[in-house]
């Protein structure tokens, strides 16, 4: 069985969470298929590694047309889009990954009938504040999502929520069509390190409790709210953030403001904004007392796993997939959101929002003992509900069942 897996990131450049996603899953489902990704975006470096350990054999990139080079962002993955329909002839299942690549799904069922698989990873409807980063096309993105979504074969949801969320959003996506497929983590490169070597280049010191955090730059992830829970930390404590990729330069300007004011005000907090090596944050959440995830809008998270499988307790807004992660009062502590209607999952009141996740923190701080148990009882569970090969097989099964039934949805269905 030939499959074409379509992302938007793939190693180098990956990002967030996605691209995470991607990379994981296709390492597992090479032995089970015969797998092409397309990758959307420049040409990748030549590399002898097979593409299971990150290198780029069996990768095929698509980048902007040359024409469309400074036109809007969404404008340009049409046509990329267009680009992977193209290219995807012959396989027996393509398989799309976020907006950015689910259009060159459904043209590679009307122009070829080949079933599309696709994987939400998050909901445009979800994320307004993408409108910022889109620059005008963010209508046109949920456009985009929403034909993946509505015409596709089978859908994959990341999480119970997220299969809600899809339904609910767009009615029109028949239930029996959509499968929750949780991610997946690597409890072998994701485990305790307590070595300090990674982090000393990079000043961080273990003297201190550590709160951690790792994001992107997005209002999705709250890191705002993070930064005034950190005021409100058991005194003493240092505020790591690794947060490199930003929606906009706009954000992580605003971002560094708020470091640098809490700085002003005494309080401890190191923040990572470039390379950090996979060592070094193995070591970072291994060290760290707590993980903080103020996320608010958040499908699944896989950061927490990340943290959990390093054996450290996590605190992390009750919101999305996260509760079918961290399990409150057993891996960790999870804060109610409280959001207010129209923006996108922001907290009605954001300094009541703040205190509350900073108070879950200082339970945590105060009682290591709990902190520990905590932990411990994290990385079990990372271990033993999550991981990548039966996340694999699981979509597996799920291309062998579209293709022995034959299911091609209708080209001439319309969106």
């Amino acid at each position: 069985m030939r499959v074409d897996l379509l992302t938007r990131e793939y190693p180098p450049y990956v990002y967030g969470g996605a691209g995470v996603h991607v990379t994981a899953l296709a390492g597992e489902l090479r032995p089970l298929v015969d797998l092409r990704v397309h990758h959307y975006g420049p040409s990748l470096p030549p590399d002898a590694r097979p593409a299971r350990e990150g290198g780029t054999l069996g990768v095929l990139a698509h980048g902007v047309p040359a024409g469309l080079c400074d036109a809007n962002p969404a404008l340009q993955a049409v046509a990329v889009n267009a680009a992977m329909a193209d290219a995807v002839a012959g396989a027996d299942v393509v398989h799309s990954h976020t907006w950015y690549t689910g259009l060159a799904g459904r043209f590679a069922q009307q122009l070829h009938g080949i079933p599309h698989v696709v994987t939400a990873h998050s909901l445009e409807l979800l994320r307004p504040w993408k409108e910022e980063q889109l620059a005008g096309g963010y209508g046109l993105s949920c456009s985009m999502e929403r034909t993946a979504l509505c015409t596709a074969d089978r859908v994959i949801a990341v999480s119970r929520a997220m299969a809600r969320d899809i339904t609910r959003l767009h009615p029109e996506v028949d239930p029996d069509r959509v499968t929750v497929v949780h991610n997946g983590i690597d409890t072998r490169e994701f485990a305790p390190d307590h070595g300090t070597d990674a982090l000393e280049p990079f000043g961080i010191r273990t003297d201190r409790p550590i709160v951690a955090a790792v994001a992107r730059i997005t209002r999705q992830k709250g890191l705002d709210h993070l930064l005034r829970a950190a005021r409100h930390f058991v005194p003493g404590t240092r505020t790591v953030i690794v947060a490199q990729a930003a929606d906009t330069a706009r954000a992580r300007a605003e971002f560094a403001d708020g470091v640098g004011r809490l700085r002003g005000e005494g309080v401890d907090v190191h923040w990572i904004g470039g390379a950090f090596p996979r060592r070094a944050l193995v070591q970072l959440l291994t060290h760290a007392q707590v993980f903080a995830c103020p996320s608010v809008y958040e499908p699944l998270g896989m950061v927490n796993l990340e943290a959990m499988a390093c054996g450290t307790p996590v605190v992390a807004t009750a919101t999305g997939g996260i509760p079918e992660v961290v399990v409150d009062g057993e891996t960790g502590r999870l804060v109610p959101l409280h959001g207010r209607p129209g923006t996108g999952g922001q907290p009605e009141e954001p300094y009541v929002f703040a205190k509350d996740f900073a108070a879950r923190v200082n339970s945590l701080l105060d009682d290591p003992d709990t902190a520990e148990r905590m932990g411990r009882a994290g990385r079990l569970r990372a271990v033993d509900g999550f991981s990548w090969q039966r996340a694999a097989l699981e979509v597996r099964d799920i291309y062998a069942s579209i293709t022995r039934a034959g299911v091609f949805r209708d080209a001439t269905t319309p969106v």
